[in-house]
């Protein structure tokens, strides 16, 4: 009994190898993600208005409401518990394109993060067009 489990795990160190090795073979998604912190998050009619950091500063960015609501959506929010996490934003992309979107907000709306836009104000300019936004870093 002895002799036959220790050549099943010998003859299983050199098939289970030969197994993997498609798996391994193949190509790998290009995908990745920047996370960013959040200064302020307005919320709109037409959806939420981002301020966040970039490498150059402060640079803004509106995501439609219509992503959140939508099955399997190009974005989700996430409240934080209450505490000392400060909201960010973490974009995925696959293969160089947008895929989603996570915020990572206060769950608390008076938290400082959490802004108030005038009304009346035009916050279109910060609406994509089309199905992508551009976010710089």
């Amino acid at each position: 009994m002895k002799n036959l489990v220790i050549t099943l795990i010998f003859l299983g160190m050199f098939a289970v190898p030969a197994l993997t090795t498609p798996v391994f073979a193949q190509d790998e998604p290009d995908m990745y993600y920047v996370n960013v912190a959040i200064e302020k998050v307005y919320t709109t009619n037409m959806g939420y208005v981002i301020q966040y950091r970039t490498q150059k500063g402060i640079d803004t960015v509106g995501i439609p409401l219509s992503w959140f609501v939508e099955a399997a959506g190009k974005a989700d929010i996430v409240r934080l518990p209450t505490g000392g996490d400060w909201p960010s934003m973490s974009i995925f992309y696959d293969q160089g394109k947008l895929s989603h979107i996570r915020m990572y907000v206060s769950r608390v709306r008076s938290h400082v993060t959490w802004g108030v836009i005038p009304q009346g104000t035009d916050v279109s300019k910060f609406f994509p067009e089309g199905d992508s936004i551009e976010i710089r870093f």
